[in-house]
């Protein structure tokens, strides 16, 4: 499938092109987590970022996955840079009671938890983005 124009976001004073031609997102959604992750690949197979959503719960229906947000996103740039986002838009969900104190709390206890861990280089399923994304693209070439 072709891309009409490519989509350029920025963070800070980095433009980030993040859908183009030949990209590729790998998505991660971990059980008894409350986070899922977005990996973007651009068309040499590099990653351009990764974008983590904070969510109540993940979970999959009829093989499908899916997560319940919880507005907060962490995004982290490959030069180990990240930047928390939404936060206004938690505060509006919590304020016009979309959301309960707790999930609210829980929002900002696991965005601190995953910052912490980028920080200290122990966000492990960072890591792993690359090795799977290589092992699908073996998958579908029919080599594994």
């Amino acid at each position: 499938m072709k891309v009409k124009e490519p989509l350029i976001t920025q963070y800070g004073d980095k433009e980030v092109c993040i859908v183009d031609n030949g990209y590729m997102w790998l998505q991660h959604f971990p059980m008894e987590k409350n986070h899922s992750l977005t990996t973007m690949f651009d068309a040499n197979g590099e990653i351009v970022q990764w974008y983590i959503d904070i969510c109540l719960e993940n979970g999959v229906e009829d093989g499908v996955p899916w997560m319940d947000d919880l507005y907060l996103d962490i995004v982290v740039l490959p030069s180990g840079e990240f930047f928390l986002l939404d936060e206004d838009e938690l505060e509006q969900a919590f304020k016009n009671g979309a959301i309960s104190e707790s999930m609210y709390g829980l929002a900002w206890k696991e965005s601190r938890k995953i910052m912490s861990k980028l920080k200290n280089d122990e966000f492990i399923l960072i890591k792993l983005a690359q090795e799977h994304k290589e092992i699908l693209v073996n998958v579908l070439k029919g080599t594994e």
